[in-house]
């Protein structure tokens, strides 16, 4: 179930993911890059890196993604995932994107104190929409301190690349911005955790996710790459194994989409 906020947090959460898995039987995830940051809340979940094999966090936050993470998970889960616009967990953490970038946070290690009755709330089951009620209050709060210059012109620049499906050049970013491309670039980096290209790339990505859901039986996957903005089909299959680590038609062939950007291998 997606969940919108209340308006005025819209600026700053794209939406709430109520997500449960009723099985006791291993799950193998794949998160995939769209370009957010987020919020996972937990209870009772055991996810566990598909790579090291270590246990994540019940409750953690990760950074914007280069390409994609795979987990496992094991058991019977329920969580809330908050998906923040790119440049919100900057404001939250109040540090560097780019540091962050590719990373899980343990909600242990940053604000616990004030994350934590959420995460016990989940275990002891509570109504989720109440708590994504109260998270709301949690995070209007965090904004009232105001935004920042910078804030306000990432988050217009992000716009900008949204409504052109990240088809804008360098050169029309430094004219709606007025900054250098080096400078926005630094920009970017410090507060979405990733360059105004690699962005782009991204929203254009997404984009062709969904020309390939809502028209795939009715127009071919070459027309489809060129509408998405791609020079040529192979470009475009490059770009997806990249970021996604299937091809388009893999992607459609799986079965269990959680989310756009969290699947079921």
């Amino acid at each position: 179930m997606q969940i919108s906020p209340p308006k005025h947090l819209a600026s700053f959460i794209r939406h709430y993911i109520l997500l449960e898995n009723s099985r006791e039987n291993m799950k193998s995830l794949r998160l995939f890059t769209d370009g957010s940051s987020g919020l996972i809340l937990s209870g009772n979940m055991k996810l566990y890196s598909a790579i090291s094999k270590e246990r994540m966090p019940l409750s953690f936050f990760y950074g914007a993604l280069n390409g994609y993470k795979d987990f496992s998970s094991k058991g019977k889960f329920s969580l809330i995932a908050v998906v923040f616009q790119p440049y919100f967990l900057n404001i939250l953490l109040k540090t560097s994107a780019k540091d962050i970038c590719n990373q899980i946070i343990s909600v242990e290690d940053v604000l616990k104190n004030k994350l934590e009755i959420f995460q016990e709330k989940l275990f002891n089951k509570a109504d989720p929409l109440r708590v994504i009620h109260e998270l709301n209050v949690f995070f209007t709060g965090f904004l009232s301190e105001g935004m920042s210059m910078d804030h306000h012109i990432i988050a217009a620049t992000q716009q900008y690349l949204l409504q052109s499906k990240g088809s804008v050049s360098s050169g029309d970013l430094q004219h709606f911005t007025g900054y250098s491309e080096r400078h926005l670039e630094r920009k970017f980096e410090c507060h979405l955790g990733l360059s105004p290209k690699k962005y782009g790339n991204i929203i254009r990505l997404h984009y062709f996710l969904g020309l390939m859901k809502n028209e795939i039986g009715y127009k071919n996957m070459t027309m489809l790459s060129y509408e998405a903005g791609y020079s040529d089909q192979s470009h475009l299959i490059r770009e997806f194994k990249n970021n996604i680590g299937l091809t388009p038609k893999q992607y459609l062939k799986t079965e269990n989409k959680m989310a756009v950007n969290f699947i079921e291998l």
